[in-house]
């Protein structure tokens, strides 16, 4: 995705899709996902929204290691976007 594009503003249907994605079976990666779209869903972007879908794409657990800062994202996680959005999603209350 080039600059422009991923700093557009997602819309509200690919902000309900996200959502859907993001439902987790693990409560606490729940809780910090909830957390996280109460603060930004009004100000998301093209390039967090793909983000949060890479994270998505790993297991409750590895997530939840990576929200509690017991791993750090590495391999093909070590990209901008997934480190924008993780620092946003382990952002305390």
């Amino acid at each position: 995705m080039n600059q422009s594009k991923t700093s557009d503003l997602i819309d509200e249907r690919s902000l309900s899709k996200l959502r859907w994605r993001c439902r987790r079976g693990l409560l606490e990666n729940d809780l910090f996902i909830e957390r996280f779209f109460e603060r930004n869903e009004s100000t998301l972007t093209q390039g967090q929204a793909e983000g949060m879908r890479v994270l998505m794409d790993l297991s409750d657990n590895d997530l939840m290691d990576l929200l509690l800062r017991r791993k750090e994202p590495e391999g093909e996680l070590d990209r901008p976007d997934v480190k924008e959005v993780l620092g946003l999603l382990r952002t305390a209350p």
